[in-house]
Formats: structure tokens, sequence, C-alpha cells
């Protein structure tokens, strides 16, 4: 009997998903990057606006 060893793919798969999580985490930064920029105007137009006051 001749056995074929089929070619292990664990690591490529790991690689894959760990490539694959670095890229989510990297969309969903970028897309939150933007959100607070009107806030952080309207708070340095006017201190009062915040609640963060010194």
């Amino acid at each position: 009997m001749n056995e074929v060893k089929e070619k292990d793919n664990f690591w490529f798969i790991v690689a894959g998903v760990v490539v694959a999580a670095i890229a989510v985490m990297l969309m969903i930064k970028g897309s939150e990057h933007g959100k607070y920029e009107s806030t952080a105007k309207a708070i340095a137009e006017d201190s009062a606006n915040s609640a963060y006051r010194k």
C-alpha cells in the first residue's frame, strides 16, 4: 500500500486568519478616525460645550 501524505496547511490557515483579523482592525480604526472631529472642533470654538471643563 502506498500512502500519500497530504501537505499540512495548518500554518497557512493560521497566518490567513491573523492577517484577516489585522485587516479588519485597521478598517475599523480607519472608519472611526473622523467620528469625533466635529465634536473636537465645537469644543475648540467654545470650551463651555465640553463636559470636561477645566
